[in-house]
């Protein structure tokens, strides 16, 4: 699986996981359909999953005039996704890791998502 595939997945999965009872197996279960995961993408979900409240908490100090729950669910999935790597995936240039981002969002946001999430990442970034 290619990391852009992987970061996709990871996407619909952290995407269902967002306020369901679902749990994470039964969440990737749903997105991979009998394709076989990879280290990658289980490093993604996984990581996001078990460093959620550190991740919110960060991403939280760097919205402005925006409030965590109030972010559509596609942006804040994305943005989860891409600080967690970020922050704690320090193989992946910056640069890389919010191409993605904003591709992840032209994909299953809008033009909006794209610069909202780009404007919140390059705040990370800058640090």
């Amino acid at each position: 699986m290619k990391r852009h595939d992987a970061r996709e997945k990871a996407v619909q999965v952290l995407f269902q996981l967002d306020n369901t009872d679902l749990t994470l197996q039964e969440a990737i279960g749903h997105v991979l359909n009998e394709e076989e995961s990879d280290t990658f993408f289980e490093k993604l979900v996984h990581g996001v999953t078990e460093n959620l409240e550190e991740i919110d908490e960060q991403l939280t100090q760097n919205l402005e005039n925006w409030s965590l729950g109030r972010l559509p669910k596609i942006e804040r999935t994305v943005l989860r996704i891409a600080l967690y790597e970020l922050k704690y995936m320090q193989d992946t240039p910056n640069r890389v890791v919010l191409n993605e981002a904003i591709e992840l969002c032209k994909t299953f946001g809008d033009e909006k998502s794209s610069k909202f999430v780009n404007g919140v990442l390059s705040k990370f970034t800058q640090q």
